[in-house]
């Protein structure tokens, strides 16, 4: 089974708009920046607190969560893919 994986291209973008970088973030949530890092790079998953904590970090509003944090990266083949948000 192929491994999911996310885009999270805009939250980048956000955690850069709010903040800058993911240092000038790390006082405002309890997991380290490394686990975010890995996270953001689809080597580990968001747990649920995770993804609330961040989001309210990031002042981004509850209907807007799905753009964020659960933009899937659909593989069509090894070398493209396409966007599917739910």
């Amino acid at each position: 089974m192929e491994r999911i994986e996310f885009d999270y291209s805009k939250l980048r973008g956000r955690i850069r708009e709010k903040f800058g970088s993911y240092k000038n973030l790390d006082p405002h949530i309890s997991f380290s920046t490394v686990s975010l890092s890995n996270k953001l790079n689809n080597k580990t998953y968001f747990d649920n607190a995770e993804m609330i904590e961040l989001a309210k970090a990031l002042e981004i509003e509850d209907e807007e969560l799905n753009v964020y944090f659960l933009n899937l990266l659909v593989r069509k083949d090894k070398h493209t893919h396409s966007r599917k948000t739910y």
